[in-house]
């Protein structure tokens, strides 16, 4: 099992955004009054003249803000320090996490979200035992439906009040406005919790954690990092097939490739890339594939790309990692073996299954092998439900 290493205090800005005033002046005429004086024209003067004084005011904090926030914008840009007047202090008692994990999930992945919660997220008093002990926030990522307190919404809300594991974005959900929902993920989640990383994943993908944070572990002391399975994609200018760039003239001549960028199914980035996002979120353009949206928000700024193949999907042998049931998932299930001996418990790590279609499983065992002392994964086999305790039986009960 892996340690979670000592976390070095960050002081990050909070977010201080600069708002643009549009002021709009009245017709101001003199006129020269003769005879009597007319106190209430006096009156409107001193007013008008109180409510000017108010306004500079404010357009002086505005611009005050504007500079602010400037400040901090470069300062994430070219990683200098920001001056102490600007630093906002961080909320009295506020922990530091390891990492904070958003599983990506739609109002019809309840059969996705019960799978993970009966693998590798765990439940009830041990998922806040996984916060306390090791700094580690695991929730599942939804937006609202179009349509405010419509009947997948209050679905989500009678599920999250048995389980309590969501974290609700003010997005509309949709799947071309996944971009979008990244992009909110990542502000909402570095507003809640101080964490040194924050973990995108689907809910087709099942995690190792403690491979996961070890990777994360090492690291740790850098400032900005942005972790995944890194690829550099063809950009499709064909309207009819999958992953289709509407805006596939902005990379140039057809046949062209994307910038290499971390695979959609799990990445991980850095507080001060997260805290960036959320200071820009605004002005971050979205392009229709959320992997590709990341790695250009992420392309122009002074940021460590880290290439780690056991964040792929398929790892090979002795670097399992994820699992990952795409197009074919239906739904994931634990299996144990009924012959539950001493022997076959310390034996047996973690066995996963994806349910296919066409009643097969695709089954990965990952076995301590007693005489070497070590671990490793037996492989990933394709069999009959009808097989599956023979083969559970051969490999771990010792036949």
């Amino acid at each position: 099992m892996w340690t979670l290493p000592e976390a070095s205090e960050v002081v990050i800005p909070n977010e201080r955004r600069g708002k643009e005033s549009e002021l709009m002046a009245g017709d101001c005429s003199i006129r020269k009054v003769q005879g009597k004086h007319d106190y209430s024209d006096m009156l409107h003067i001193s007013d008008t003249h109180r409510d000017s004084q108010t306004l500079d005011k404010t357009i002086a904090n505005l611009e005050t803000e504007l500079s602010a926030a400037r400040t901090l914008q470069d300062s994430f840009l070219n990683g200098s320090p920001v001056q102490e007047e600007y630093k906002a202090a961080e909320p009295t008692g506020r922990r530091k996490y390891l990492m904070v994990i958003g599983i990506n999930t739609a109002f019809s992945s309840r059969k996705r979200r019960d799978s993970i919660r009966n693998t590798w997220m765990p439940q009830g008093e041990m998922r806040k035992k996984l916060e306390e002990e090791k700094g580690i926030i695991i929730r599942f990522v939804i937006g609202h439906s179009a349509i405010s307190g419509g009947i997948v919404d209050r679905a989500i809300q009678a599920e999250d009040k048995k389980h309590g594991d969501f974290m609700r974005l003010e997005h509309v959900e949709g799947y071309l406005e996944l971009s979008g929902k990244t992009r909110a993920y990542f502000a909402t989640a570095v507003a809640l919790w101080d964490a040194n990383f924050y973990v995108k994943v689907d809910d087709d993908v099942h995690v190792n954690i403690a491979t996961l944070g070890n990777i994360l572990s090492k690291h740790i002391l850098k400032p900005r990092v942005y972790i995944g399975c890194m690829k550099s994609g063809p950009v499709l200018s064909d309207k009819d097939v999958r992953y289709y760039e509407p805006e596939h003239w902005k990379f140039g001549e057809v046949g062209n490739k994307y910038f290499r960028h971390a695979t959609g199914q799990l990445y991980a980035i850095s507080k001060d890339l997260a805290t960036y996002i959320s200071i820009n979120k605004h002005v971050l353009h979205k392009y229709i594939n959320e992997d590709v949206s990341l790695g250009a928000w992420l392309i122009g700024l002074d940021v460590e790309h880290i290439d780690d193949r056991r964040l792929c999907c398929g790892t090979p042998p002795g670097e399992f990692l994820l699992l990952c049931c795409q197009n074919e998932f239906r739904m994931t299930v634990r299996f144990t073996c009924s012959k539950a001996t001493a022997e076959v418990s310390r034996k047996t790590n973690n066995i996963l299954a994806c349910v296919y279609p066409r009643n097969e499983f695709l089954v990965a065992h990952r076995l301590r092998m007693e005489s070497s002392g070590g671990e490793h994964l037996c492989g990933i086999v394709r069999l009959e439900v009808q097989r599956y305790l023979q083969l559970c039986a051969e490999h771990l009960g010792g036949s």
